[in-house]
């Protein structure tokens, strides 16, 4: 990193060292995402030894996912009328209340299913509607020059607590029950509540957005008018819908390995492990022109699930999706570069909604088409088409986009 023992490579920590505020936000928001995992874990566990039905739990995973899905859109008018600070404090509020009923449930008396699903869902539309407000901090708090790198911060943020979170909460459980789960995401945001406490006011600049459906319209014709947004939700979601391979990865390591399930977990971990390596030297590309090199990060992505689909080595396999992973963050976090900063102030709620819910939808909507082809084929057909379909789908947006190549 510039400025950190002068290395321009590694993951650039300058937002925190200049942005006392982003600092403090950061730091907040990435104690709260490791509860959150924790939290996920500890739901599914509950209603796994309360239920021991694979429908209950997809149950559990649709209570998370649908609040997104039903009210991100609003929220996100909501956000571009309001000073962003004060509500995005509301949803912190709404969604520390849930984590002490979970808590306070998982100690003193479990409760029904349906009713752990509600308090789910009550607090996933917390998280819906605060998403939105937390997608706009980066580009109101930090120079522009600056913006991707706070993105890159707040990607391996994200990964950290993507990869150690559930594994903590495996240990808390056993220790604590799903209780302790529970209560240390409580904890968490008493930090979470210092991050936000340090943010000056964020009213957004410019005529507010009209309430209701009026404003949500507003957002989507501004999505469909202004090319390099458009182009760049439009490369999110040809890499997810066109290429997701999640869903194959248990049908690859039968037809290929033999159904190892060591060679199982690998798959799941190398994606992982890639984001996080790339996030770590994320200042070889955050400097760099975001259009291009998301451009170059989508279509790597497809290439590399595409090379996984044919070599016949686990050890290769590993690698090509370690290489995934990692072309999947530069291509993420440069593309949150281009929405942010081609997204009028006014406007950065509803876009940040909008990447939201991509963000949600693309990859299951992404899993079901591989594992629909897969049905159909092999799960490398599938694997090998997909990859080939996100590069050209890759190649017509940049053709046709030219304000992303420049």
């Amino acid at each position: 990193m510039i400025g950190w023992q002068g290395d321009p490579v590694l993951l650039d920590l300058a937002p925190l060292r200049t942005s006392r505020p982003f600092r403090r936000w950061w730091t907040g928001r990435t104690f709260s995402g490791f509860g959150s995992q924790m939290t996920l874990v500890a739901v599914l566990y509950q209603v796994w030894e309360s239920t021991h039905s694979t429908v209950w739990t997809g149950a559990a995973a649709l209570a998370q996912a649908v609040p997104i899905l039903a009210f991100g859109l609003f929220a996100g008018t909501l956000v571009d009328r309001v000073d962003r600070r004060k509500y995005y404090l509301c949803t912190l509020t709404g969604q520390l209340v849930c984590s002490v009923v979970l808590a306070v449930q998982g100690f003193a008396g479990q409760l029904p299913v349906p009713v752990l699903l509600a308090v789910v869902v009550v607090q996933s539309t917390f998280v819906a509607g605060g998403g939105p407000a937390a997608r706009t901090f980066a580009p109101s708090l930090l120079p522009r020059t600056q913006v991707g790198a706070g993105l890159a911060l707040n990607r391996i943020s994200f990964q950290g607590a993507m990869l150690l979170g559930p594994a903590l909460a495996g240990v808390v459980l056993g220790w604590a029950g799903v209780g302790g789960c529970y209560a240390v995401d409580a904890g968490t945001f008493l930090l979470a509540f210092y991050g936000v406490f340090g943010l000056p006011p964020m009213r957004p600049d410019g005529e507010p957005s009209r309430p209701g459906l009026r404003g949500v319209a507003d957002g989507l014709a501004f999505l469909v008018r202004e090319p390099a947004v458009r182009g760049a939700l439009l490369t999110d979601l040809a890499a997810m819908v066109l290429s997701m391979p999640t869903s194959l990865f248990p049908l690859i390591n039968e037809e290929r390995f033999g159904g190892n399930p060591h060679t199982l977990g690998l798959f799941m971990s190398a994606i992982a492990l890639g984001g996080v390596l790339a996030s770590v030297f994320s200042g070889t590309f955050t400097r760099l022109r975001p259009g291009p090199v998301m451009l170059a990060g989508s279509a790597g992505w497809g290439v590399a699930l595409v090379v996984f689909g044919l070599v016949p080595n686990a050890w290769l396999g590993l690698g090509c999706l370690v290489l995934a992973g990692a072309a999947d963050t530069v291509s993420v976090v440069s593309r949150g570069t281009v929405v942010q900063l081609n997204t009028p102030n006014s406007m950065l709620g509803r876009v940040g909604a909008a990447e939201q819910i991509v963000g949600l939808a693309g990859p299951d909507v992404g899993n079901l088409r591989a594992g629909l082809v897969a049905d159909a084929t092999s799960g490398a057909v599938a694997l090998v088409t997909g990859g080939v379909l996100c590069v050209l789908a890759v190649a017509l947006v940049a053709w046709r986009t030219p304000a992303l190549r420049e």
